[in-house]
């Protein structure tokens, strides 16, 4: 699982230009898809709109901002204090193995799901859903 950054606009940042061209991410993007798909597997990509950074990771809640200089904040609705990095690595994570396992993508809902719910809100069913209740004694009919 990987987050989709604009590079391009990363790179209008002059004092972060030269590393971020060094470490040749948009390289790295196109090796991982590459091997991803050499060993049948699947890349997801977290969308760059995806507020990975400002998303409580304890209690959902999306802060409206959160200046770049703010390395750790705290939650106004849960109180919990965030390490902006390590959040939003976890808040990806989450995010990602969410759409993975519901088979949808993470990226911003342009029109309703069948369900009327994103992949990421659905609920499993459970396995005894669709089967007619056993009564006590009586044997199902074939």
């Amino acid at each position: 699982m990987i987050e989709d950054l604009t590079v391009r606009s990363l790179l209008r940042n002059h004092t972060l230009a030269r590393a971020i061209s060094d470490a040749a991410w948009t390289e790295l993007r196109s090796m991982l898809a590459y091997k991803c798909a050499w060993y049948g597997r699947d890349l997801v990509v977290i969308d760059r709109f995806f507020p990975s950074s400002r998303l409580c990771g304890k209690c959902g809640t999306v802060r409206d901002t959160l200046p770049l200089n703010a390395r750790e904040w705290t939650c106004d609705h849960c109180g919990a204090v965030h390490d902006r990095d390590m959040n939003a690595a976890h808040n990806i994570l989450t995010a990602g193995s969410a759409a993975t396992a519901c088979g949808g993508g993470v990226r911003p809902r342009r029109e309703s799901s069948p369900t009327g719910r994103s992949p990421v809100k659905q609920e499993t069913r459970r396995a005894t859903a669709g089967l007619p209740p056993l009564k006590r004694g009586k044997r199902p009919s074939k």
